[in-house]
C-alpha cells in the first residue's frame, strides 16, 4: 500500500494531541473485499466515558486536477464509512487533507455542498511539517 507524502506528519500530529495509533493501515474487510484505511486511533476521554475511536484517511490532494482529487477521497470516504458502519461502528471516520488546499477550495460551492451532504469529517493538516491538525466536524 502507498502511503501518501504526510502520512507520518499526520500520525505524528495526531499523537501529539493524545491519540493512541492502532492500526497504521487500519485493516477491515467486508465479505470478500479487504479495506485499508491509513490510520486507526483512539482517545481515553474520562472514565465514565470510556474512549473513543477514529479512522483517518490521508489525502495529499497532489494531483494537477483538484477535482479529481476531490473524486477519489469522497469515493474512498463514502465506500470507508459504510464499510466501518458494517465492521467497526465505534469509529468515526475523518478526511485528513492539507489545510492550504481546504483554504482554497472549501468555499467553492461545489465542494462545500459535496461536504455538507455526505456529512465529511476532516482533519486539516500544514504542509511545513508543523505536526498540528484542526478538526472540522
Amino acid at each position: 500500500m502507498a502511503r501518501d507524502k504526510f502520512h507520518q506528519e499526520v500520525r505524528e500530529a495526531l499523537e501529539n494531541e493524545g491519540w493512541k495509533i492502532t492500526d497504521d493501515p487500519l485493516y477491515l474487510k467486508v465479505g470478500q473485499i479487504p479495506i485499508l484505511i491509513d490510520l486507526g486511533a483512539e482517545k481515553i476521554i474520562a472514565a465514565e466515558k470510556g474512549d473513543e475511536k477514529i479512522a483517518v484517511e490521508i489525502k495529499t490532494f497532489g494531483l494537477a486536477s483538484f477535482i479529481t482529487a476531490l473524486y477519489e477521497a469522497v469515493g474512498k470516504y463514502i465506500v470507508y464509512r459504510e464499510a466501518l458502519e458494517h465492521i467497526a461502528s465505534d469509529r468515526i471516520l475523518y478526511l485528513a487533507m492539507p489545510s492550504k488546499v481546504y483554504k482554497k477550495f472549501s468555499k467553492e460551492p461545489i465542494v462545500k455542498n459535496v461536504f455538507f451532504r455526505y456529512d465529511i469529517k476532516i482533519i486539516l493538516y500544514k504542509t511545513d511539517l508543523n505536526k498540528e491538525v484542526e478538526w472540522i466536524k
